[in-house]
Parts: structure tokens; sequence; C-alpha cells
């Protein structure tokens, strides 16, 4: 759909950024149809050298200029945005949230019931237009509102629309998800190294495998697992790795992984 509404960010960091350029290359905005407000100087330049998005350090600038504002700061900080901005919030607002672990009843607690709301957990491989992101909504928001939020995320990569309840299991799994997959390619990158591979050789061939794998599950539909065992001939080298893996409980580790961060995000959620 085309997107006609004016977009605001009100915290300029590094997502806001790579929402930003997703909404320039593929959502069809111009630069003149964003604006952004940080209160950190340093981050109001580098968000504007990125993007060549105008940048303000008023957060009320952006609310008497935007159609939707994506509030884009930290949760420790978001209480003070909300009693800033309260009164500029109107009927015609469209008010997307991207603070980790901050539920609609939060979000509405501080700027009314009747606001349209909408909670994204977006990923940092948003900035390569490769995000994995989910989001749910206020009763309040509108047919339109839920096309432009699609709209906008599918701008950064693949959005799936769920239910809030399992919003802090999507913080534990994508939101958290790639700081685990990078620990898994350094790993193999430093065995590599200490089986001889140049350091760069090793942390492209690394890389590349986790890319092609990753492909392959959503190219082909197939179950993780059988892919697995495409891979695992009888007494061969893999599945020498695969029971290693098993030993040392890399499997049970995930689990507690995204269980932990997902436990965390509730955590961020209930804070006062």
């Amino acid at each position: 759909m085309e997107i006609t509404k004016k977009i605001g960010f009100i915290g300029a960091g590094q997502m806001a950024a790579a929402l930003a350029k997703g909404f320039l290359m593929k959502a069809g905005l111009s630069q003149e149809n964003l604006l952004a407000s940080d209160a950190f100087e340093a981050s109001r330049e580098k968000f504007h050298a990125a993007t060549g998005i105008d940048v303000t350090d008023d957060n009320i600038d952006v609310m008497k200029e935007c159609d939707v504002v994506i509030l884009s700061v930290k949760p420790q900080v978001l209480p003070d945005v909300l009693e800033e901005i309260a009164d500029h919030v109107t009927q015609d607002h469209l008010i997307i949230s991207i603070c980790a672990g901050i539920t609609l009843a939060k979000l509405q607690a501080g700027l009314g019931e009747d606001i349209r709301l909408v909670r994204v957990m977006p990923n940092t491989p948003c900035l390569v237009g490769q995000g994995a992101i989910a989001f749910c909504q206020s009763e309040t928001v509108t047919q339109e509102d839920f096309e432009i939020t699609c709209a906008l995320l599918k701008s950064v990569g693949r959005c799936f629309h769920v239910g809030e309840h399992v919003m802090d299991a999507v913080t534990g799994l994508s939101g958290s998800g790639p700081a685990y997959v990078y620990l898994v390619i350094e790993a193999l990158s430093d065995a590599g190294v200490m089986m001889g591979l140049p350091r760069d050789v090793a942390t492209t061939l690394a890389a590349q495998t986790v890319r092609g794998a990753a492909d392959m599950v959503l190219e082909t539909r197939e179950h993780p697992a059988v892919l697995k065992d495409r891979v695992t001939s009888p007494a061969g080298t893999t599945i020498a790795g695969m029971r290693q893996l098993e030993k040392c409980g890399v499997r049970a580790a995930m689990f507690e992984a995204v269980m932990a961060a997902a436990n965390r995000s509730r955590e961020l959620g209930k804070a006062d």
C-alpha cells in the first residue's frame, strides 16, 4: 500500500535508524515524510548522517508534525517520555512502541485507553533488511492502522501479527536471538582457526554456513530435524559432531537462553 502519513521517531538510536532506512528504501517514503527526535546530540548527528532525515531535540515537534509516532527509547526512559507527550497525543495519532517488555496496558495507562497503539518487537537484522518481527495491537487500532504497520515492518524483514501474551516469548527468541547466533558464529570461527584455517576464511565460512542453513529452512519449509538428518550420514563426520553437541548440552542451553530472555522481558514489563 502507498503510505501517505508522516512517520516520526521519538528516540533516534540504532534500531530507529534501521527502520528509517527500510522505510526509505522499501516502503516508498521520502525523507520529507520522516522526522525524529532525540535528547542526545551525538545520537541526532549519527541518525541524520545515516538517513538524511531531520532530527530535533524536542519530542513535541514529532507529536505535532507526525501521524504515526514510533517510540524507540529505552524501556527505563519510556515513563518520562509518556508523561511528556501525553497531552499531545490525539485521536489522529497511531502510536507504535518498539520498547522491549512494555505492555499495551502500560502504554494505555500513560497515554489513554482510547489511543491507537501497536506494540512491536523487532531485532537488529532489520539493519540489513532481514528482521524477524512480531507485533500486537490495541482494540482501538483501525484496519488502515494495521495495513500501515504491516507495510512499514515488511520493509525491514518478515513480520507476524501475534497475541500480546506471546510477545515476551518473541523477545526471548527473535529479539535476543541474533546475539545467540553471533555467539555460535564466533565459536565456529574460533574452532576453524584452532584447526588451521585463517581467521577471515573461518569467519566467512561460519557466517555463510549459518545463512545458508537458515535459507534452507525458510525456502524449503521443511522441519529443521529433517534437514539435519540429511546432513548426518551413518558413521560420518556430522553425526560425530552432533553427538558432541548433545553431550555439551547445546540444545538445552538454547532453551535456557530463550526462557531467560523472555522472563527478563516480563520483568521489564512489570517494573515501575
